[in-house]
């Protein structure tokens, strides 16, 4: 049984919590039972290098990397910066309330967005401005350009000055009446400023805002809001201009980012980002599946369903595996080629609550207890 999506309800310019859909319309007891994990096969060596701790967290937050080092915040609003070849933490900061949206930086400036719609910017551990925000953000900003970039709840970007936090632009254009409560693409491909719109990814300029290119990725289908619901969520995949992307419970789909021209979309229901190299895309569906796609064409090559019902993580590709987590702290290692499980390693017991990452040749997860792990695949 799939997790329900946090809705947002827009009213006036502002965004309201409104319900929590119930997709389930059986009784907790009718859950499916999550896949039985067979015995570790140990075909690929994976080490636990190191452990750290940052506090409790869980998204919409995500984890950040700059080089060799990953950027973690908790829920109550402590930012962590660990150097993921060492697990040693380099600097460690409050900014004093709990966070709706984090971590980005550029390496010089880091930004977070608090609860109470507040856009703060730390430079070496300490703050130097805050800025009110109309709305909810649920997107971690993005910070480039000596610019901080936001994505609001209701799709409204923004660009902040970096050094001073003074607004510089804004882009709003007519949206849905619900938006998917979690985090939606905010990312750079060249010189173009790249935000979700409902399903469609707009090309922006950076410098004012103004649209470059407008690219359906999914269309809305159903006979009333909720159902035609469609999203564009965080996590994807990028080959040169090659953009992979997922729109939530609806499809997959790759966009050249250059010309903002769609290169295929297939049906796809799962609900968090997507990894990948240069000839295939991996995801994780909302039942626990794990499928590949080739990226050429978005032909499927491959399903696993080792993991189903499993809750698990988005997955992140470690060069000769797929690794994803699941709600008992497990990460697991998959073949690239045909997804049979190679390997297994443990956390702490609590679910890996944000996308795992790839750094330097560490897979660094995060458990919802906050403890952040460095396994190194061998």
């Amino acid at each position: 049984m799939r997790q329900a999506p946090r809705l947002l309800a827009v009213a006036q310019g502002f965004l309201a919590l409104a319900l929590v859909l119930a997709l389930q319309a059986c009784a907790s007891s009718d859950k499916p039972k999550p896949t039985a994990l067979e015995v570790n096969p140990a075909q690929l060596g994976v080490k636990e290098v190191w452990r750290a701790t940052v506090g409790a967290t869980a998204l919409p937050l995500e984890v950040h990397t700059l080089g060799t080092q990953v950027l973690v915040a908790s829920t109550l609003g402590d930012i962590s910066a660990i150097d993921a070849r060492s697990g040693k933490q380099t600097w460690r900061a409050s900014v004093g309330a709990p966070l709706s949206a984090g971590v980005g930086s550029d390496g010089d400036t880091v930004a977070v967005v608090t609860r109470e719609n507040q856009l703060v910017a730390l430079r070496e551990g300490k703050e130097v401005w805050r800025q009110k925000l109309p709305s909810l953000t649920l997107t971690s900003p993005l910070v480039a350009g000596a610019r901080v970039f936001l994505l609001s709840a209701d799709r409204t970007v923004m660009a902040f000055d970096a050094a001073t936090g003074r607004k510089l632009w804004l882009q709003q254009r007519p949206g849905d009446a619900l938006v998917l409560g979690q985090p939606g693409i905010l990312a750079a491909v060249g010189d173009t400023l790249l935000a979700t719109q409902s399903g469609r990814l707009l090309g922006l300029n950076p410098q004012n805002g103004a649209v470059r290119w407008d690219a359906a990725v999914a269309v809305g289908r159903g006979v009333n809001e909720v159902e035609r619901l469609v999203d564009l969520v965080s996590g994807t995949s990028r080959v040169g201009s090659n953009l992979c992307l997922r729109a939530f419970q609806s499809t997959v789909a790759c966009v050249d980012a250059q010309a903002g021209r769609t290169l295929w979309t297939k049906p796809a229901s799962g609900a968090s980002g997507i990894a990948g190299d240069a000839s295939t895309v991996f995801g994780a569906e909302s039942d626990g599946k794990l499928v590949a796609w080739r990226r050429s064409d978005g032909e499927k090559l491959w399903t696993s369903e080792k993991l189903r019902f499993r809750g698990l993580s988005a997955p992140v590709f470690v060069g000769n595996a797929v690794a994803v987590g699941d709600f008992e702290g497990f990460v697991h290692f998959l073949s690239p080629k045909d997804g049979a499980v190679l390997a297994r390693a443990a956390s702490d017991g609590s679910p890996i609550a944000l996308a795992p990452v790839w750094v330097d040749g560490t897979l660094v997860a995060v458990t919802q207890r906050g403890t952040v792990i460095g396994f190194r695949p061998e």
